[in-house]
């Protein structure tokens, strides 16, 4: 193979669905306090979550079956039995948390109607670790058949961090943005993080972790100034899961640092990417606000390049994906593909990632 040919030509088929059967974040447990409603999208789907004034969560579609208000404009509801539900704006008529209506207010005494009979479509919701996660399911009546993930380092109380912004992009284009390692030196250059002439050759492991893959713990890579923020030796290890998320686990001494990244798809067109980082080093309150303008600047950048992208995605290109830099990107692919066929075969998932050591310059 000539020298500057790239060793793999990928058709990168993306935009074409959402994975089902599997948790998405919807919102941060912060933004849910009892009695409020707020209408969300994922995948295409608009619920509205909610915490009731007892406390318990639910999510429900976002759609009134009588005239097809969203349900999040309106209010709870107590009868006089004790009964939560949430009352359209519309009419009144009333949904219980298991989507099951409980009352219809026009309706006289003597009209006969079940209205127990008419629903919307209830999603199942877990809080854990402080996010909300939605199960996205590929029919109606799919339940969970596996927890939330649990993250390691959610330490130090509430978040330090939290930025949210939108990308103009399919999620699969997001999460091979955020993950590609090559593009540091140019979409991120600054004097706190990367400057001009400061690329190096790196060496990173890799392995398979549950429905994903881990950059196993390992010290900073020396041109990565920010990590000077927290003193000591500090050493990190970098995750990816399906369907969306993204976490950095820092550890330096007994302190640790957890910097999580949430894409969650709205559409087709449209990624929420949330960032988070939870922290008991007492650089994430001295420096907070630097910390934060750090943060915020990052997924500007990439967002900004998302927008350029778009501009010759447009053209429908046949993308060229070479060895090692974009490895993690053919993974996510595999893991897509992988995920899909174990659902419709219904088995187990077998993670397609093998263990190996990647290298590339940045």
């Amino acid at each position: 193979m000539p020298d500057g040919e790239p060793r793999s030509r990928v058709e990168a088929r993306f935009g074409t669905g959402f994975l089902t059967d599997t948790w998405y974040v919807a919102a941060l447990s912060a933004d849910l306090r009892p009695g409020k409603l707020i209408h969300v999208q994922v995948i295409g789907e608009p619920l509205v979550l909610g915490r009731a004034p007892s406390g318990a969560l639910f999510a429900l579609r976002d759609v009134c079956p009588h005239r097809a208000a969203p349900l999040s404009a309106g209010k709870f509801h107590r009868d006089a039995f004790g009964v939560e539900s949430v009352a359209c704006p519309y009419h009144g008529w009333r949904f219980k948390a298991d989507g099951a209506c409980t009352a219809i207010p026009s309706l006289t005494a003597d009209q006969e109607l079940d209205v127990s009979r008419i629903r919307v479509r209830r999603y199942p919701v877990e809080e854990s670790q402080g996010l909300v996660f939605v199960w996205m399911a590929a029919s109606p009546t799919g339940q969970p058949d596996h927890p939330p993930p649990y993250l390691p380092g959610v330490v130090g109380g509430a978040p330090k961090l939290v930025d949210r912004m939108v990308f103009d992009a399919h999620i699969d284009q997001a999460v091979v943005g955020l993950m590609d390692p090559a593009h540091g030196p140019y979409v991120h250059r600054q004097w706190w993080w990367r400057t001009a002439g400061s690329e190096h050759d790196k060496e990173k492991r890799f392995a398979p972790s549950e429905a994903g893959f881990t950059m196993v713990r390992h010290a900073p890579s020396k041109n990565s100034r920010a990590y000077a923020i927290l003193g000591g030796k500090p050493e990190t290890e970098i995750t990816f899961r399906l369907p969306g998320l993204r976490w950095e686990h820092v550890s330096v001494g007994a302190r640790q640092v957890l910097s999580l990244t949430c894409l969650t798809p709205i559409d087709e067109a449209r990624t929420q990417v949330t960032q988070i980082a939870w922290s008991d080093h007492p650089a994430f309150t001295l420096l907070k606000p630097v910390i934060g303008a750090m943060a915020r600047t990052f997924l500007r950048q990439d967002a900004d390049m998302v927008k350029l992208q778009n501009e010759g995605l447009k053209h429908s290109p046949t993308l060229l994906w070479i060895d090692d830099a974009d490895r993690q990107a053919k993974w996510y692919q595999a893991l897509k593909r992988e995920w899909v066929q174990s659902r419709r075969e219904g088995r187990p998932f077998h993670n397609p990632v093998s263990a190996e050591t990647l290298r590339w310059r940045s």
